[in-house]
């Protein structure tokens, strides 16, 4: 018999559910009751995967009540799911259509179920994120500031104070936040214990990756997309690229390449060697970005500080 595959299109009011293979289909509404509801209706038919695609947080809630129900959640990426779509020919798209493609994407795909972020780890995630935001807007802001009139610029130079200020608190609370948290303190000294790893490195890691330590060297960087994929056909072999993953871990990783390439001996040389054997300079940062990670992430597992002599 085939394994139960639901598929769920999270909307703001409501939740459209697709069940393969019987192709059942309902509609719930995203709120306290209808969620109540959608657990009662899934645990009898013991699903072995329910997918539900990112929405902007509209599918956090969701998430997490069919996690706490004990069904094997995994939220998915919407660029995939329209991809594969198009390569269904499904052109058309309302919500429960929406509902059937995901179940089916599921299904052929098989995403790895992993364990979502305690409340601590969210609510770090959530502080990073809106630092991530309030330090778009400043430098939003300042570019604005150089073509703006002498009256306007006033302005600006008031809302950027403004946001600094903002800036300040968020960074107090994240570092309250980590500084509350034993396993998070000790984390934090190992990432950090490696040149080119600062603060806010660190906390964007063990905010936005929570998985880092628990993964092979494989995993975790096509978790962060920096596992090259290759274009081949026949004789034919193309660039190597990579892509995917989680951009705000990978934009953190490659600034740490950046200063490790320079003030971190190991990662220098591994850098300066890939360079010297003709490598590009932006593919030997993204190589070194990717050795980071890999260290990183055996560091977390074996929890050894950094040494000088690491690979």
């Amino acid at each position: 018999m085939d394994a139960v595959v639901i598929g769920i299109d999270v909307a703001k009011d409501r939740l459209d559910v697709h069940v393969l293979p019987s192709r059942d289909a309902f509609a719930v509404a995203r709120d306290g009751v209808g969620l109540v509801e959608l657990c009662d209706r899934l645990r009898p038919l013991a699903p072995g995967l329910v997918a539900l695609e990112a929405t902007g947080g509209f599918e956090t809630v969701a998430t997490a009540a069919l996690a706490a129900a004990g069904l094997p959640v995994v939220v998915v990426n919407p660029a995939q799911v329209r991809a594969f779509a198009q390569a269904l020919g499904q052109r058309a798209k309302t919500d429960p259509i929406d509902a059937a493609v995901i179940a089916r994407f599921a299904q052929a795909t098989r995403p790895p179920v992993r364990s979502l972020p305690d409340a601590e780890t969210q609510l770090l995630a959530d502080l990073v994120a809106r630092r991530r935001q309030i330090v778009a807007m400043i430098g939003a802001e300042r570019q604005r500031e150089t073509r703006a009139p002498a009256r306007i610029r006033k302005s600006i130079q008031r809302l950027i104070k403004a946001l600094e200020k903002e800036l300040a608190s968020l960074d107090g609370d994240i570092d309250g936040a980590v500084r509350g948290a034993s396993a998070w303190r000790t984390k934090e000294a190992l990432l950090t214990s490696v040149p080119g790893i600062g603060p806010v490195i660190a906390r964007t890691l063990l905010a936005e990756m929570p998985e880092l330590g628990t993964l092979d060297r494989r995993q975790i960087a096509a978790l962060a997309g920096l596992a090259p994929f290759t274009r081949q056909s026949g004789r034919w072999r193309g660039k190597s690229f990579i892509g995917g993953g989680r951009a705000s871990v990978r934009a953190a990783l490659f600034m740490g390449a950046l200063v490790g390439a320079r003030h971190n001996p190991a990662l220098k040389a591994f850098r300066d060697r890939l360079v010297a054997s003709g490598k590009p300079k932006i593919v030997a940062i993204v190589a070194t970005a990717r050795k980071l990670l890999t260290i990183l992430n055996a560091m977390l597992r074996t929890q050894t500080p950094w040494q000088t002599k690491s690979p």
